[in-house]
């Protein structure tokens, strides 16, 4: 096997993904570190012809991935990957796509998101006080993630351009650098002002602004943008101080959102905008932690929708 050309292959895929299909770059880098997998798996075995696999072959790379202990949803984009880069190859008119066709991903369970109760979520964005350093851009940025349901790499990736707290809304950019205009609710633009105007030194950062400080709205002592990392950090440490489950964190605020949104009675379209999902089925994930409201509407609109509780004498 030439594993040289297979490097090169998965190289000018990368670039494809980038350049064609607009691909975010943290989509990009997993779809690349998979079929980096695959090309050592494919070395390891010594793999004849790596553009015309068998379906046999790719059953043995399967079994490969399960040995290494992986996650089933891990297994999964490692195929999706693979299918992607094939139908590559065979737009390149280098390899056949028909075996990774073929290959069928493995059943993924649909686990119900993680999220927080209304009460928890109170107790999260109440839980930086005044004695906290950063204070006033903490409160601003937990505010911030549970307003706007933002990912956290749009947080810390939000410019102060994109904010506009007079009109009440900000612009961020999702997915493959797609903008969206997201709403603000009052306790977030207050604590946005209140961090922008003299927050935690906030304008002293952009006065003295080091590289990328003054464009990004959450920074660093040094008027550096937050890393993702650091957000997740800063998450979790308040979470502590509020006793909330170790599982929380950044995405769990979004998850909350969409939970509470669609609780208040908006609709499945309005949120897959405000989430930024490309497809209405990521959203319906949502649909699944709020059967209570299902329910209600059932007893209120079916005509025999209260039978049951009569039956049971519950109401």
């Amino acid at each position: 096997m030439n594993l040289n050309q297979l490097v090169a292959d998965i190289h000018a895929f990368r670039g494809y993904l980038k350049a064609e299909r607009g691909m975010a770059e943290n989509t990009l880098l997993a779809y690349v570190r998979d079929l980096e997998r695959f090309a050592e798996w494919a070395a390891l075995v010594r793999l004849n012809d790596f553009t015309k696999p068998t379906l046999k072959d790719l059953a043995r790379y399967l079994g490969y991935l399960h040995e290494l202990n992986l996650a089933s949803p891990t297994v999964a984009r490692h195929i999706v990957s693979l299918r992607m880069f094939y139908r590559f190859l065979k737009l390149e008119e280098r390899g056949d796509a028909t075996a990774t066709d073929l290959l069928g991903s493995p059943k993924l369970w649909e686990r119900i998101p993680g999220v927080l109760s209304p009460e928890n979520v109170e107790a999260l964005l109440g839980a930086p006080v005044a004695g906290d350093r950063f204070c006033f851009r903490d409160r601003a940025l937990l505010e911030t993630l549970y307003a706007t349901g933002c990912r956290a790499s749009e947080v810390v990736g939000l410019k102060l351009a994109d904010v506009y707290l007079d009109a009440g809304f900000l612009k961020c950019f999702g997915k493959g650098s797609k903008q969206r205009v997201v709403p603000l609710g009052r306790p977030a633009i207050a604590s946005l002002r209140a961090y922008l105007a003299e927050g935690d030194g906030r304008t002293q950062f952009a006065k003295n602004p080091t590289e990328g400080g003054p464009a990004h709205v959450f920074v660093s002592r040094s008027g550096k943008p937050l890393t993702r990392i650091t957000l997740w950090a800063i998450v979790r440490k308040y979470c502590d101080r509020a006793g909330l489950p170790r599982g929380t964190s950044p995405h769990t605020l979004r998850h909350s959102f969409a939970t509470h949104v669609l609780a208040g009675g908006a609709d499945l379209r309005t949120v897959q905008e405000l989430l930024g999902h490309t497809s209405i089925t990521t959203t319906q994930h949502y649909t699944h932690v709020d059967r209570a409201r299902l329910k209600a509407i059932h007893k209120q609109f079916h005509p025999r929708g209260g039978q049951a509780d009569e039956a049971t004498g519950t109401s």
